[in-house]
């Protein structure tokens, strides 16, 4: 193939390609969405809005602390930072029978507060239209509660609590954890 016939291919494979593109999305179509990582606690779920973690991480390894509340699981070397991790479940006066491997440590990393936020299980990011979602979210338990800010219903019906980390940052129970 010459040069002009192979110009000419790229030429029509372009104005293929552009004719038969779909729109980009308009500012609005992406604004009516809310995303944030899914998870489950104590048989329910929750999202986090994606601004008020930093990672997610499988659980690390920790060094129990002295003189702490139960629910204090320990301090871990995350790439050279001591990090908290809380485990969630016994926080809120449950206990969690997920394994280990099914764990993960959500990292809040604010001005406030870090630390890990251990979960019985994460489902990664999750997206929700903001028609779905709702002020009163049915089930959440009573120690959770005050965590939650409404929720949304995913195409499947499930509800999903909106799990607010800046209120757990300011609790005073959760930032008080040495043992009484």
């Amino acid at each position: 193939m010459s040069s002009p016939e192979a110009f000419q291919a790229l030429v029509d494979i372009a104005s293929k390609t552009q004719a038969n593109a779909l729109p980009v999305p308009s500012g609005s179509d992406v604004s009516s969405r809310q995303s944030g990582i899914g998870f489950s606690l104590l048989g329910h779920r929750f999202v986090v809005p994606m601004g008020q973690l930093a990672e997610m991480l499988d659980v690390p390894e920790s060094t129990r602390l002295p003189g702490v509340q139960p629910w204090v699981m320990g301090l871990s070397n995350v790439r050279g930072r001591l990090l908290p991790l809380f485990d969630l479940a016994m926080f809120f006066g449950g206990t969690t029978l997920a394994p280990r491997r099914q764990k993960r440590a959500l990292v809040i990393d604010s001005d406030e507060l870090y630390c890990g936020l251990v979960v019985d299980q994460a489902f990664g990011m999750q997206h929700f239209m903001k028609e779905h979602y709702n002020q009163n979210i049915d089930g959440i338990p009573e120690a959770i509660a005050p965590f939650v800010n409404g929720g949304y219903t995913d195409s499947a019906g499930v509800q999903w609590g909106l799990f607010d980390t800046n209120v757990i940052a300011r609790y005073s129970r959760f930032l008080n954890a040495a043992s009484a």
